[in-house]
């Protein structure tokens, strides 16, 4: 039995003939004769004749050189705007007796140039700021408008006298009022309120404030009644006459205060009284067209200036003003 088994065993064991197909690995003599064809098939086509490129230059012509012919001319068109302004200032700084010769002159420029007529410049007068009167404020005038000594001698001395008898008026009037005050019992005790007397503006009536008898309550712009009275006879005599009256505020120097009134001062309190004035003269009577200024002028004007707290330095002042200054304040000269 082992034998029979030894014997299968040495059969299978016997060599299988395998044919095994030997895989050839590339040839490096056929790769290279590859490469060698194909190098001498680029060198085929390599000699046939090829096309030259065409290459297209654009060329940008630009703009010529201009020169510098704009820039005079612009230099030209600046030189006369400057000298057209120039021109523009200078005849705005002229007055009129100048102008009026600018004027003239040019009417006739060739008979003036030919002949020898008048110049602008012919007057003796000079302009302000050149010549030996530096204060002459009128110009280079012409003979014909200047004035004559006589006419200005003359018109001198009619604003004199003019002066003078507004002047004259005033008078009267203060008399007048000093007058009724004292004919009239009721007012005897307030005559010590009352001052008058002749300023540049006008004639100045102070109603003066005092300790026993004031005008207003303390910090107040409502007036005493006890006042009117004398306001009712100061307002019959205003309205005699035709002069314009101007009501002035004025305090002391004790500083107004009221802890719910920061803001709220002496300019504000004395613009108020001299606005309660001028309601209580209109009420008296007086016509509203006649006043011409209501203003305030806190402690800044004392009447007593040695003692600026003196009850006296609270009062008002009205105003019966001379025409020459109505005149100035309608004109704003």
């Amino acid at each position: 039995m082992s034998e029979e088994i030894d014997d299968n065993t040495k059969d299978s064991e016997e060599e299988i003939p395998v044919e095994i197909e030997h895989i050839d690995q590339p040839d490096e003599s056929n790769t290279k004769s590859k490469e060698k064809t194909k190098r001498t098939d680029k060198k085929d086509k390599g000699d046939a004749p090829a096309t030259p490129p065409i290459i297209r230059k654009i060329k940008k012509h630009g703009h010529g050189h201009h020169g510098g012919s704009w820039k005079i001319a612009y230099a030209d068109f600046v030189t006369a705007m400057m000298a057209f302004f120039l021109l523009m200032w200078l005849v705005a700084s002229l007055n009129k007796a100048q102008k009026a010769g600018i004027a003239e002159y040019f009417k006739q420029p060739i008979e003036q140039a030919i002949l020898g007529g008048k110049s602008v410049d012919s007057g003796s007068s000079n302009a302000q700021g050149g010549g030996p009167d530096a204060q002459n404020k009128d110009g280079q005038v012409s003979e014909a408008t200047k004035p004559l000594k006589g006419e200005q001698n003359a018109a001198a001395k009619e604003v004199i006298e003019s002066n003078k008898q507004e002047i004259k008026k005033l008078e009267e009037l203060k008399s007048e009022i000093n007058l009724s005050i004292e004919k009239d019992p009721a007012l005897a005790g307030l005559k010590k309120q009352l001052l008058m007397d002749i300023v540049s503006d006008g004639l100045r009536i102070q109603l003066i404030d005092n300790q026993k008898k004031p005008m207003f309550d303390v910090g107040s712009d409502k007036i005493n009644p006890s006042i009117e009275p004398i306001l009712i006879n100061i307002v019959k005599l205003l309205n005699s006459v035709s002069n314009k009256v101007s009501i002035q505020g004025h305090t002391d120097a004790y500083p107004y205060h009221n802890p719910n009134e920061i803001d709220f001062t002496n300019w504000e309190l004395s613009s108020q009284r001299a606005n309660a004035a001028r309601r209580a003269l209109i009420k008296a009577g007086m016509d509203e067209n006649k006043v011409m200024m209501v203003g305030g002028f806190s402690s800044t004007v004392l009447l007593d200036k040695k003692n600026p707290l003196n009850p006296e330095n609270r009062r008002i002042s009205i105003i019966v003003m001379k025409k020459g200054v109505e005149d100035k304040i309608k004109t704003n000269k």
